[in-house]
């Protein structure tokens, strides 16, 4: 196999020939066909992360066909198409986990940051989170559901019911909220950053009520807001653009620090909370649920060899939709 290998925080990665991996009991290798590339990977990358596993193949939006099954997998077959998210296993047995909270376990292994991932030719999965897919769309369209898609989903769950939802950071993760929350009739803000009309245009174009710069406030007062931006200096932004009762949540898994802001935001009931992982429900509720939406994502391809080139366009903000590594 080949894959593009992360030997040393803030480096490239590095085109790497390795020994086919084997599945152990419980799990199934997996032939990538596509993998997106998530901001999370940058994260991992650029060390923002704690404590990775060196050295580590990144990628956790992995689609692609189960090639080997190992020991007790019985609900699984060779060939079958497969979905492969951040969260790559959990322990099963601490409080979380017993309390049908797995995305907070104590003991969690996370795809492409904990356990190798996609950014390669195969990778070994737990076969407990490999969500078939069954024959319909393109690997490459399926990629970011895998984690922009389920997160955004989650995101969106917490986010409540009001009709007038604020997307902070327009990038693959929010142009799925955003067709998510237009076909649930609700309607959608999107904020850029500063001058990014381009970004604008193209959230308008995926039905957005209203799209401007995000040091600015909306027309008219939101209902709830979904930080997917890494930026803290969103937090009393957000808050301060929601109503009374409002919820802003924090679905990235990193954020520079926030700031201090005046007590006056946060009154009125309004609720601040963040969105850790997913869980298997998520997976299989959003995944069923995503061709009744009739998603489409817009995916940029890279070869594989090109994973930094690809890493670059989204650090640089250079991308509309999400980025797809096709080995």
């Amino acid at each position: 196999m080949h894959a593009m290998v992360l030997n040393k925080l803030g480096k490239p990665l590095e085109w790497t020939e390795l020994p086919d991996p084997q599945p152990g009991p419980g799990e199934v290798s997996v032939k990538v066909a596509a993998c997106g590339v998530c901001r999370t990977d940058l994260h991992v990358v650029d060390g923002e992360l704690p404590d990775p596993k060196l050295p580590i193949i990144p990628g956790h939006e992995i689609v692609g066909r189960i090639d080997a099954l190992g020991a007790d997998v019985d609900w699984l077959n060779v060939g079958d198409r497969v979905g492969v998210p951040w969260l790559g296993h959990t322990c099963g047995v601490c409080p979380y986990c017993m309390g049908m909270q797995e995305n907070l376990c104590d003991n969690p292994v996370f795809t492409g940051y904990t356990r190798d991932g996609g950014f390669a030719t195969k990778t070994i999965v737990d076969a407990r989170y490999a969500f078939p897919l069954g024959e319909l769309g393109d690997d490459v369209a399926l990629a970011p559901l895998l984690c922009a898609g389920v997160i955004g989903w989650r995101s969106l769950l917490m986010a409540g019911d009001g009709n007038k939802l604020g997307l902070y950071g327009f990038g693959a993760a929010a142009h799925i909220v955003a067709q998510i929350a237009r076909w649930q009739g609700r309607s959608v803000f999107a904020f850029t950053k500063p001058g990014d009309t381009l970004t604008q245009q193209f959230a308008l174009s995926l039905g957005a009520s209203w799209a401007g710069d995000s040091d600015k406030m909306p027309p008219e007062p939101l209902d709830a807001a979904i930080i997917f931006a890494t930026v803290g200096d969103l937090v009393p932004q957000a808050l301060q653009a929601v109503r009374k009762g409002g919820r802003v949540i924090c679905a990235g898994i990193h954020m520079s620090d926030i700031p201090g802001f005046p007590y006056c935001l946060l009154w009125g009931e309004r609720q601040l909370a963040s969105v850790a992982n997913l869980t298997r429900q998520d997976g299989i509720d959003f995944l069923r649920l995503a061709p009744q939406i009739g998603i489409v994502t817009t995916t940029h391809t890279y070869p594989l060899m090109q994973a930094n080139q690809a890493l670059a366009d989204l650090r640089a903000g250079r991308l509309e939709g999400a980025a797809v590594l096709v080995p």
